[in-house]
């Protein structure tokens, strides 16, 4: 019989409140994820917009590769991702990008 699934899982080493606070840095990189899906969608309705729709595809996917490679444990970078991203996303969701 195989060794379940769970036994090959390392432990965490944060606590609660860097818990959270990856939680949120998460939700904002989320947020703009979505700003920027939004504004894909709503360029490819116009023409001559490709260049444009490449481009928020470019910095969705950046988005995406930072979501991935955070790191709960890594509390500075945590709290820096976490504040770029809220302001990021009051910039595309005031100004519509």
């Amino acid at each position: 019989m195989s060794e379940p699934v769970i036994g090959n899982l390392r432990p965490h080493t944060w606590d609660s409140e860097q818990s959270v606070a990856y939680e949120a840095a998460i939700e904002a990189i989320n947020g703009v994820v979505g700003a920027y899906s939004g504004l894909i969608a709503a360029a490819e309705s116009s023409p001559g917009t490709e260049g444009v729709i490449a481009e928020y595809r470019r910095l969705r996917a950046e988005c995406q590769q930072e979501r991935k490679a955070l790191k709960a444990e890594d509390t500075e970078n945590v709290a820096r991702v976490r504040a770029a991203y809220a302001a990021r996303l009051r910039e595309l969701t005031e100004t519509g990008a």
